[in-house]
């Protein structure tokens, strides 16, 4: 990941960090509470891809195993939001643009579900049993909800501020130049296209133009003339 990428990314991790924990967990909703960090993953992962998704799925959960008031075993989170930030990156379009509204909501539904069915998994198998207490299918079906609900809000805005840092044309890894064409391989392929264009018209033009040349000035035989005889002159 470039400088750029890894500042936004932790950036946007740590106000979605704080407004999560000072202000979407004291609303006391019934059921989950509303996963911001889990919406950032997904917008980063659905423009960066699955490799830098799965890097900041993992800072964003061990940040979130770390700060108060985190009650679970740490790195259970981090593990969760490692496998979305993977998996939601597979689903990014190979030109970097989603053009459809389609496609963040699906990534946010299947998410929120999977997100609340594997932090459920991993907290049976570190004895964790407080899932199956308060219902493992209202869980799933509130944080699919609330989290559906703030998509809209948070996705489009963390896509849009991402593709700013893929815009660079030398970024490396050819998003700019699928994206949007205006990449340095594209110009210099359209540049080394014209050129060699260009230098065969004119090696064809001066073949042309040399061969008119002799022919008008006489140093090339016509086709078809026949030479004078110069009498006392022996021909060979």
């Amino acid at each position: 990941m470039r400088l750029n990428r890894i500042l936004l990314s932790t950036a946007l991790v740590v106000v979605a960090l704080v407004a999560q924990v000072s202000v979407l967990a004291r609303l006391h909703l019934p059921g989950a509470v509303p996963d911001l960090m889990l919406l950032v993953v997904v917008g980063l992962g659905l423009v960066y891809g699955h490799t830098a998704g799965c890097l900041v799925g993992f800072g964003a959960g061990l940040l979130a195993d770390l700060a108060p008031p985190a009650d679970h075993a740490t790195g259970r989170y981090a593990l969760v939001l490692c496998v979305i930030g993977y998996l939601v990156g597979l689903a990014r379009p190979d030109s970097g643009r989603v053009r459809s509204a389609t496609v963040p909501m699906l990534a946010v539904v299947g998410a929120a579900v999977l997100s609340t069915l594997l932090y459920a998994g991993v907290g049976s198998l570190v004895g964790d049993t407080a899932a199956r207490h308060v219902g493992l299918s209202g869980l799933v079906a509130t944080a699919a909800c609330y989290d559906l609900l703030l998509a809209p809000f948070v996705v489009p805005l963390v896509m849009t501020m991402a593709r700013r840092t893929v815009s660079d044309p030398l970024t490396g890894d050819g998003t700019a130049v699928a994206g949007g064409g205006d990449g340095g391989y594209g110009r210099t392929a359209k540049r080394g296209f014209r050129v060699g264009r260009v230098s065969r018209r004119n090696r064809l033009g001066g073949r042309g133009r040399g061969g008119r040349l002799g022919v008008q000035s006489g140093l090339l035989p016509r086709a078809g003339r026949r030479q004078p005889k110069l009498k006392g002159v022996k021909r060979l």
